[in-house]
């Protein structure tokens, strides 16, 4: 599961990394606790053209007839995306990237309390996610790919999103043909970085950096 993320890069920064032209509309950053149905910085490509945009985060699948007919959508489960109706297109025909400079986990603590991890790349760059999107009248909304975890998630939760590595964004976003599963696997040991953050972050109106901040509480 993953369902609070951070973004610390800025959005010029960002669209230069992925060479993407830059909509007006994207939400300034910093922003420390970015909660679902908020917008997220997603990049699409179209003939190979690269859009960096906000979208939804919270697909809304066409059948919807309000953004509250059915479940909250986050992530779509590797392993079921190709066949469950709500991302069986979307993995064929629109794939994305959501972009963070980081995301939150919840381990369960020896008194039952959530304890909250925040987690990054080990370099330091910023995450490109995994992604869907689907239209929804003249709403663009997204959900991001998840995977059992690997070796760097195991000990605080049992999924993790998929992160795709530079080499391979062609392949996830349709311009280097097909092969896009070939890349659900869990990020390699070592290729992320953990630790503990405060309570604080459970709320989600919470805010500030100091959300990041390494603590033993």
């Amino acid at each position: 599961m993953c369902g609070r993320l951070t973004l610390t890069h800025p959005n010029t920064a960002l669209a230069a990394l992925f060479d993407a032209g830059m909509a007006n509309d994207l939400p300034d950053s910093p922003r420390f606790n970015i909660c679902p149905t908020e917008g997220v910085p997603v990049v699409t490509s179209a003939g190979g053209i690269r859009h960096l945009a906000p979208m939804r985060w919270g697909l809304l699948p066409p059948w919807y007839k309000t953004p509250t007919d059915g479940p909250l959508i986050l992530n779509a489960r590797a392993d079921t995306v190709a066949q469950k109706p709500a991302f069986r297109e979307a993995v064929r025909q629109r794939r994305c990237l959501v972009l963070a400079s980081g995301f939150y986990e919840w381990s369960a603590g020896p008194d039952g309390a959530r304890l909250p991890w925040y987690i990054t790349r080990a370099d330091g760059q910023p995450m490109a996610l995994g992604g869907l999107w689907q239209a929804w009248g003249d709403l663009r909304t997204c959900a991001v790919v998840t995977l059992n975890a690997g070796p760097n998630l195991e000990p605080i939760h049992d999924r993790e999103p998929l992160i795709v590595n530079p080499q391979d964004w062609p392949l996830w976003l349709g311009e280097a043909g097909h092969g896009a599963a070939l890349l659900m696997r869990p990020t390699p040991a070592g290729a992320l970085r953990a630790h503990r953050v405060g309570r604080a972050v459970n709320s989600n109106r919470a805010q500030g950096p100091i959300l990041i901040e390494e603590t033993a509480d």
